[in-house]
């Protein structure tokens, strides 16, 4: 396959495909061609079997869909809706968990009025609030609780939302309060925005008398963290 998207398609393997060490059946780690997700479709589309047709039929039905949600992005929302019911997820939860979504997005409409354009600084701000109550940033977070590609917000606690929500709510109004400008000025908002989820969360455990933030997720699946096991073999 590389030799044909090279030599038929004049394309760069480079721009697709990667090197990574990887277990070879001999037990021993060498190096392995590998691609993301996007890299694999494209290999996908370009493999001329039909045994590949199914594949290329499901990615030109998913293209006509998204097409279709451009010009009706209420057809985005249902779909979300479906894909939570069929993950298990309860009608309440998913009511909740969309009304979460719309919240965010007016944080963000906020933020963009405060001069924050760049997703890195939209992240950037995400992660001031959860280290203020959590402790962690966001990707600290998903690898505590056993995540990678999958949402944080959709592995929480009840308990956790709520303390999410009102981070970003309280962040929310004292920026519509305050009106910051430029980042800096809006880690200062966020921080306070987090703390006052810190103070709640602190009170709450003290009552308790335990930690609300747990590793649990709702997750069927577990990964194998073979990266480890890597870390301290020697590569031959």
């Amino acid at each position: 396959m590389k030799n044909k998207i090279t030599k038929e398609e004049n394309f760069e393997t480079s721009s697709i495909t990667r090197q990574l060490k990887l277990k070879a059946q001999d037990g021993k780690y060498r190096m392995t061609d590998v691609v993301d997700i996007e890299g694999m479709f494209r290999i996908i589309e370009s493999i001329p079997s039909k045994n590949a047709e199914p594949i290329k039929q499901w990615l030109a039905r998913l293209g006509s869909e998204r097409i279709d949600e451009i010009f009706d992005p209420s057809i985005a929302t249902q779909r979300s809706i479906d894909l939570y019911r069929a993950k298990g997820f309860d009608e309440k939860w998913i009511t909740e968990r969309i009304k979460s979504i719309q919240n965010r997005k007016e944080l963000t409409d906020i933020w963009k009025d405060g001069g924050i354009t760049d997703s890195k600084e939209y992240a950037i701000l995400t992660n001031e609030i959860y280290k203020e109550w959590s402790g962690m940033k966001a990707s600290e977070y998903k690898e505590f609780k056993g995540l990678r590609k999958e949402s944080l917000r959709d592995n929480m606690t009840r308990m956790e939302e709520l303390l999410t929500d009102l981070g970003e709510e309280t962040t929310k109004e004292l920026a519509k309060e305050y009106k910051p400008v430029g980042l800096e000025a809006n880690k200062k908002i966020a921080r306070m925005g987090g703390n006052t989820a810190k103070v709640a969360r602190e009170d709450i455990e003290r009552k308790l008398n335990r930690t609300i933030i747990t590793s649990n997720n709702n997750l069927n699946y577990k990964y194998i963290e073979e990266n480890k096991e890597i870390e301290n073999k020697q590569i031959v």
